[in-house]
């Protein structure tokens, strides 16, 4: 129902005395949609009493107009000839009672929740708070317009042609973490205009390094508009990992070398465009749980002005406060209709008109979090699960969060996969030589189905990784045992103390003969990411040997420490040429990336009689439970049959493929491994991690030993 009247339209007097007019519009779809001939604005709010639409001019003068459409709690209005480019934001009138949950105050000029480019940044003045400094329980009645960025009316249309998504399967899929910065900011060969952008993202130059590493997906680090937060800048410091989102649908304008009044969606738009004329997907990592107003102390930028009960967790008994589950200050409440429906539509708006591929949702438990239970059927679940767009692309949950009962790896429904945070632990934990490492080792090497058979889901469930943008980089987890982050001036407190690394006897840079073994332990960490069943991920630079100098948190750190040192490359050939030898044996060898988990066991139909997998002691014999059970064993074979592949190709067909016999020997003198007598003949080595590079080989003959080093592995096929 209309109501505050039934007025056809009113007009507005502009600067100079032009009007402008305003058309009653539609409630729907909220946020500010050009259509060709002008744009229709809406904005849900309950606890408004009155909504002002504020438009700026390029000298930054404002032009207030009232919307005096609403329905259903959604203030609307069409203004004809108002189109891309233009600025604006909001006012709401409403009730100012941070007690009972209410923080509407029309000083505050707001950002537009839908906006879908925004301009600027936040200045810290006290003016864009709700309360006076050093009086918390105050009414600050300051404007704030003057220091806050500004939402941005965009052009919808683009010349997609003949996109289409890649849609590559989850079991031959090799997931890339990159930030869009850090990964092209320091790239010699990208135009210097153009680096540290979406566009250098699209460049050929990465494409061909990503290509090279048999990388099907991209996943970008938070591209959603976020803000630095006021500590963070009198520090000197910046948001530099973005999980921090202020805007669910506009990318970060930081991020564009076309400006910020629209460029910003054209350019993102034209970089997904060209990964998947590469045939690689793009998956955002998305925050959704909490945004950046913070806390009851946090500035007021939108959310919280317009309808602040209505989209965040606030405490029950004394709703001046919010619940944080995140440790971020605030938490969104993820049973408000409002709030569900704002994540829906920014999920399906990434998907349809940016043509993205997945998302990665940062500490997803929080957004299943009803009530203090990590409920696995939570209202946002079923919503992404029976939604016809989403359902279809990749789901990946971070699945920990800082509230009761938030670790939840194998807990996700069906058809979400999880970064495994136990197979990074225990992969660390095997290659640094603790004990009784070995019978998780084989769990996580095989796909993990202790934590995801059990809901009939597959290896692929499991995104692997050893590091990721949290945390040591590959070449500091080989090089440091503590932590070093004096550079957040934090004194060296923040951060993981659990980093589950070893230095390879010395901290920091080494002698030669040290760095030679953390090369080594970098190649056997490589070796088993790619080599596990289920998906790889690699961050971004670890096939580069970037380095962090020990710094396992650069959240605040946007400057040579972070980025990835192409410069390395010459130095790195090595690792990198490694790398890309890893990947090629993945991509060629289906018995590496299984769609379905090992039996254990002979394959009805094969040609052998052979089990589909087979665990072996380094004398060549089957492992017995003891054999598992002994605490200091560092050691085992693992024989992988390509000729009992239980599932089919997506034409039915049967796939065989070489068999492989995996020699890992995490102890730290050299071992000579027996070749089993029943598996085959005649082997070559395919992979040597003791050596940087893989010379010609002798063939090793079923029950001859095969000296296998200390800290490395070997992968020998059948011939």
């Amino acid at each position: 129902m209309h109501v505050r009247g039934s007025i056809g339209h009113v007009s507005t007097p502009l600067k100079g005395g032009e009007m402008i007019e305003i058309w009653p519009g539609d409630p729907y779809p909220l946020g500010a949609t050009y259509d060709g001939a002008g744009t229709n604005f809406a904005l849900f709010s309950e606890a408004a009493e009155k909504v002002e639409l504020c438009l700026f001019d390029d000298e930054g003068e404002e032009t207030r107009v009232s919307l005096i459409e609403v329905e259903g709690h959604v203030w609307h209005g069409y203004l004809p000839r108002v189109g891309p480019g233009q600025r604006y934001g909001y006012r709401v009138h409403g009730p100012y009672d941070p007690g009972s949950g209410q923080r509407c105050n029309p000083a505050k000029l707001l950002l537009d929740p839908y906006a879908k480019a925004i301009e600027g940044d936040v200045a810290w003045d006290e003016a864009v708070y709700g309360y006076r400094f050093g009086r918390p329980d105050s009414r600050n009645d300051a404007d704030s317009a003057p220091f806050m960025p500004l939402s941005v009316v965009v052009n919808p249309f683009f010349g997609w042609g003949h996109d289409r998504p890649p849609a590559t399967p989850y079991h031959d899929t090799v997931i890339y973490e990159a930030h869009v910065k850090g990964l092209t900011v320091n790239h010699p060969k990208i135009p210097e205009r153009i680096r540290g952008t979406y566009a250098a993202i699209g460049h050929p130059e990465i494409i061909d390094h990503l290509t090279a590493l048999g990388v099907t997906a991209i996943e970008l680090m938070p591209v959603h508009q976020f803000v630095t937060d006021h500590m963070l800048v009198d520090k000197g410091l910046s948001n530099y990992w973005g999980y921090n989102t202020i805007g669910f649908f506009a990318p970060q304008n930081t991020y564009s070398s076309s400006g910020q009044r629209g460029g910003q969606v054209l350019e993102f738009k034209a970089m997904v465009k060209a990964l998947h004329e590469a045939n690689i997907e793009v998956i955002l990592d998305v925050v959704y749980n909490h945004t950046a107003e913070g806390n009851h102390l946090g500035p007021t930028l939108s959310m919280r002005g317009i309808d602040n009960a209505a989209y965040y967790r606030l405490v029950d008994d004394d709703r001046r406060y919010y619940m944080d589950t995140t440790g971020t200050g605030n938490s969104m409440f993820m049973r408000s209709p409002q709030v569900l429906q704002l994540i829906m539509d920014s999920l399906r708006y990434w998907v349809t008109e940016m043509h993205v591929d997945g998302f990665r949702f940062d500490l997803a438990a929080t957004l299943a979090r009803e009530l203090h239970e990590v409920d696995r059927l939570s209202a946002f679940f079923d919503l992404v699960q029976q939604d016809p767009v989403l359902s279809r692309v990749k789901l990946i949950a971070e699945p920990w969060d800082v509230g009761p009962g938030g670790y939840q790896v194998g807990n996700f429904p069906a058809r979400w996969t999880e970064w495994n945070g136990r197979y990074r632990d225990t992969i660390r934990d095997l290659w640094r030589g603790e004990p009784a490492a070995l019978p998780e080792f084989a769990s996580r090497l095989t796909g993990s189905s202790d934590l995801y058979q059990d809901d009939s889901r597959r290896p692929a469930a499991s995104i692997n990784f050893v590091t990721c943008h949290d945390g040591f980089t590959l070449t500091d987890l080989v090089s440091y045992n503590h932590k070093h982050n004096e550079a957040n001036g934090e004194d060296n407190r923040d951060g993981t103390d659990d980093n589950r690394s070893w230095n390879c006897g010395a901290e920091g840079p080494a002698t030669l003969a040290i760095e030679s073994l953390r090369e080594q332990q970098k190649r056997n960490f490589l070796t088993t990411l790619f080599l596990s069943q289920g998906v790889p991920m690699l961050s971004h630079g670890d096939e580069l040997g970037r380095t962090q100098q020990g710094n396992n948190n650069v959240y605040c750190q946007d400057n040579e420490l972070s980025w990835v040192d192409w410069s390395d490359v010459r130095e790195n050939w090595l690792l990198l040429e490694f790398t890309r030898k890893l990947a090629k044996l993945r991509a060629d060898h289906p018995v590496f990336r299984r769609r379905r988990f090992f039996y254990g066991r002979p394959v009805r139909g094969s040609e052998d009689e052979l089990s589909d997998i087979a665990w072996l002691t380094p004398h060549g014999k089957r492992m017995t439970d003891a054999d598992w059970n002994v605490g200091y064993a560092k050691s085992l074979a693992v024989f992988l049959n390509g000729e009992a592949i239980t599932e089919p190709d997506r034409r039915g067909r049967r796939i065989t493929d070489d068999s492989f016999l995996l020699l890992i020997n995490a102890h730290h003198d050299t071992i000579k491994f027996t070749i089993p007598e029943d598996y085959g003949d005649m082997w070559l080595t395919e992979i040597d991690t003791a050596m940087p590079i893989t010379v010609d080989t002798p063939l090793c003959r079923a029950g001859e030993g095969v000296p296998v080093a200390g800290r490395s592995m070997r992968v020998l096929r059948r011939v």
